[in-house]
């Protein structure tokens, strides 16, 4: 147990040093666009009509303030880290005076309702599939499931999510093919809304999934090829134990510690796959905030999303570490 303990807490020293450099390396790439927050927002405030000299070098002195902009870089870098542990990014330049992290706030939940249940759903399906078809390897079903799935797996998402666009929006017009929801809509937690949210968010997960479903499929069959080859394996044909028990409780259980690693790696990665996706369906998610930004050259709101993503996937990351002894007992924690 001293050992266990001693490699989760240098696993944790790993997880903070990967997130101080990464999000360092986000900040100082950030600060080297032309950019100026400061001298956006006053010259967007002053459209509006003439203002007083120093009035203006006011708002610039505070703007400065807010932004996290004064003194010297390493100055601007160890105001950040301060606010950063604090969970304050600053104010958005493309939305001022609304902070960061409430801007995140509100469009992760879209992201990350819409992204585990595609993982999960594309997990499931693919897994399930991938262990028949490389049990029952003569299955000609399977194999033409599996075929038209592969098939699908090199397709890019936004290719995908444009043909079901196509599809599902004027071919055949049965599902919404923009937003999160209707226009109008009563947002008032009620089974309507919940409905309507889940029919908007069917052709943006149905892109995920198809394309998904494939590689989980191709990883499956690969490892329950193997597996079915084992001394143990064969030994329980020969003890005339069930097909079913032996591709459930000998098969597939040994087969699903890589593919848990790959599940987590997929939770954690909140942008894979969804920005371009949420960009073609308009879904108000991380991707089109992500996109948003760049365009208005909101730094402070890039950084912001930029530092989330990294936390996820180190986060993710130390937990498939600490979590891979326990599910197999053949890794050691050393």
């Amino acid at each position: 147990m001293a050992a266990y303990m001693i490699f989760v807490a240098r696993r944790f020293a790993q997880l903070l040093l990967v997130v101080f450099l990464g999000i360092s390396a986000t900040f100082f790439i950030t600060h080297m666009t032309p950019v100026d927050p400061v001298t956006e927002s006053v010259t967007a405030i002053t459209n509006f009509g003439k203002s007083d000299p120093e009035a203006i070098e006011l708002m610039r002195k505070t703007l400065t303030e807010l932004y996290g902009l004064e003194g010297n870089l390493f100055e601007q870098y160890v105001t950040f880290w301060s606010r950063l542990v604090r969970g304050d990014f600053g104010p958005s330049l493309s939305a001022f005076p609304t902070p960061v992290s409430q801007i995140i706030f509100r469009a992760l939940p879209w992201t990350v309702g819409l992204m585990i249940s595609a993982t999960l759903i594309s997990f499931t399906i693919g897994n399930t599939l991938g262990a028949l078809a490389g049990y029952y390897r003569k299955s000609r079903i399977l194999k033409i499931i599996s075929l038209g799935l592969i098939g699908l797996q090199p397709i890019p998402y936004y290719v995908l999510a444009f043909i079901l666009l196509i599809l599902f929006g004027f071919v055949w017009p049965v599902l919404p093919i923009t937003g999160g929801y209707e226009m109008n809509a009563d947002l008032n937690l009620s089974f309507a809304l919940v409905l309507d949210i889940i029919r908007h968010s069917i052709l943006p997960a149905m892109a995920l999934v198809l394309v998904g479903a494939g590689s989980w499929l191709t990883g499956m069959r690969a490892l329950t090829s193997n597996i079915v080859t084992e001394d143990y394996v064969t030994f329980a044909e020969l003890g005339g134990v069930g097909s079913t028990r032996i591709l459930r409780s000998y098969v597939v259980r040994n087969a699903m510690v890589p593919q848990l690693t790959g599940l987590a790696m997929s939770l954690g990665a909140i942008f894979n796959g969804t920005v371009i996706t949420e960009i073609v369906f308009g879904y108000p998610g991380i991707g089109t905030l992500l996109i948003n930004a760049v365009h208005a050259g909101d730094y402070s709101l890039v950084l912001g999303l930029a530092s989330l993503s990294i936390i996820g996937v180190a986060i993710a990351v130390f937990l498939i570490d600490i979590l891979s002894p326990l599910l197999d007992p053949r890794i050691k924690a050393e």
